[in-house]
């Protein structure tokens, strides 16, 4: 059986303010046509489909769209909800959409309800295992106490108990989201260690498989049966050296996995650039990124006047400026107070000056300003002394 597993579209998501809403459309197509193309079985798609709980209508049109289309292909897809989804809101309907072949697995107490599929070699269950908040579900399995670890080892325990209890030969597949110890996680994933630590340990999937596994934004593989697909667009600079892909799994009739990435289609390439303003201006070693999303980082000793506006006159799609100066730590250890004692107030601003604006001394309209701000507290100063008391 050939299975399609992706996961966290977080339809809905922009990228620095950038809309994706094109991106993510043209990798719903680029979805549709793999599956077509490549004689796919079954696709698994491992929650967070919405970025948030209460999507916009544009990416509920998306989805909605991409229902229409996979349904008419004939595919069956199974759907789990994911930490950024309202499990109830994506479930609604997931009865009568389950009748077109597009199962919506968002209800914690369906955990050992699959979805049977089949191929020539026989049976094949498909449990979904929607994205489990521990002091949510704690009581429906059972437990006083415990963090991500376990409800979700307690939901396992009842897929193994319903495999258990199948035809011998019965091939299980699971969808998770969760954080597996081991994992490599980005910046752009919502942390989901409340209620206690986030980890699971990859032990916890024993006895299936295949586990096609949602939340963590990077492809990757922790065992031949245990991997993330990633998400199929880049959502923060720290995805910049991963390559976007889906997993297309061949399920042999034995349960063996093998697996092959598909790459998905980039809008546009990510770039981190760190130098000094005028070499990023200038420099022909950066030209390759003048039409990618850039983050740069100015490591100019002075802050550099309007460096967003000059930089976007090469670089149109800098999306972020970060500042890290270049300059030898100051040696000096004593507090702040011995070092500027004995010195006059216009000297100590003058110094106060220099430090936040390395190498850029204050000019002179600056010393004339501050030399008039200080010459009017002390008259104030010297006016309220003279008050009667």
């Amino acid at each position: 059986m050939r299975l399609l597993h992706t996961s966290d579209w977080h339809l809905g998501r922009s990228f620095h303010r950038e809309s994706l809403h094109d991106a993510q459309r043209a990798y719903l197509d680029h979805l549709v046509e793999v599956v077509r193309a490549r004689g796919v079985d079954a696709v698994l798609v491992a929650g967070d489909v919405y970025d948030r709980a209460l999507p916009g209508l544009e990416a509920v049109a998306l989805f909605d769209d991409v229902l229409h289309r996979l349904a008419g292909l004939g595919v069956p897809t199974v759907f789990i909800s994911g930490n950024h989804d309202s499990a109830r809101r994506l479930g609604v309907g997931a009865g009568l959409i389950g009748r077109a072949g597009v199962h919506l697995r968002t209800d914690p107490g369906e955990c050992a309800e699959p979805v049977m599929l089949a191929d020539e070699h026989g049976p094949v269950a498909v449990y979904g295992l929607p994205y489990l908040e521990p002091t949510l579900v704690r009581e429906r399995f059972g437990l006083e106490r415990g963090g991500h670890a376990a409800v979700l080892g307690a939901a396992m325990d009842q897929v193994r108990a319903d495999l258990a209890a199948r035809p011998e030969g019965t091939r299980a597949v699971v969808l998770a989201h969760a954080f597996v110890t081991g994992g490599e996680t980005s910046d752009s994933e919502r942390d989901i260690a409340v209620g206690g630590v986030a980890s699971v340990p990859a032990t916890v999937f024993d006895g299936v498989h295949y586990a096609a596994l949602g939340h963590l934004h990077g492809c990757q593989t922790l065992a031949p049966h245990l991997r993330y697909s990633g998400s199929p667009l880049a959502y923060s600079f720290s995805e910049v050296n991963q390559r976007k892909t889906m997993w297309l799994v061949d399920l042999a009739a034995d349960g063996a996995v093998t697996a092959e990435r598909v790459d998905c289609p980039r809008p546009r390439p990510l770039a981190c650039l760190r130098d000094t303003l005028d070499r990023l201006l200038n420099a022909e070693e950066y030209t390759p990124f003048e039409q990618s999303w850039v983050q740069a980082t100015l490591t100019d000793s002075a802050r550099p006047t309007e460096p967003m506006e000059r930089l976007r006159r090469r670089f149109p799609h800098t999306l972020q400026l970060l500042f890290d100066p270049d300059r030898p730590e100051e040696g000096d250890t004593r507090s702040y107070a011995a070092r500027v004692s004995g010195r006059a107030d216009l000297e100590i601003a003058e110094g106060f000056l220099r430090h936040v604006r390395p190498g850029a001394a204050p000019d002179r309209d600056e010393l004339d300003w501050l030399r008039e701000g200080f010459e009017s507290v002390r008259e104030t100063t010297d006016r309220k002394a003279e008050l009667p008391r």
